[in-house]
């Protein structure tokens, strides 16, 4: 199985203000790590990157982000192009989805991910045999 995993769980992750999505996000992912293919995409690992080192309260120092990002490439990377792009357009118009969401979208179905477990797209919406599954839902 392939699980596609959004920003917001690669963030949790290693934020200690939020310790109790903290400690789901991070054993989401070694669970998911252990059992399953874990898929991302550019896009992920750039949300992650500024997220963590670019806003006014800082998580991480660039240095750990960068060990993190390191980490994170070698899971399985989806590549975007200009036709990732169209198609992403088209799911925002057809799924009424944000931008954002449907470039993550479009990037889990090229992943021919199973699973997208994010915290921004509806818990148990379906996208073909693609299920979202929100990993802070209990």
């Amino acid at each position: 199985m392939i699980v596609f995993i959004d920003t917001n769980i690669w963030i949790y992750a290693v934020d200690a203000g939020e310790p109790q999505k903290q400690t789901a996000a991070l054993a989401y992912i070694l669970q998911t790590e252990q059992a399953h293919t874990i898929a991302l995409s550019p896009q992920v690992m750039q949300e992650f990157f500024n997220a963590t080192t670019c806003k006014k309260e800082k998580l991480l120092n660039p240095e750990i982000a960068l060990k993190h990002l390191a980490a994170m490439a070698d899971f399985k990377v989806v590549e975007s192009n200009a036709q990732s792009v169209l198609r992403a357009a088209s799911l925002m118009q057809e799924h009424k989805l944000s931008w954002w969401d449907s470039l993550i979208l479009e990037a889990a179905i090229r992943a021919k991910a199973d699973v997208l477990a994010s915290e921004d797209v509806q818990h148990g919406r379906k996208f073909g045999k693609l299920i979202v599954e929100n990993p802070f839902i209990a």
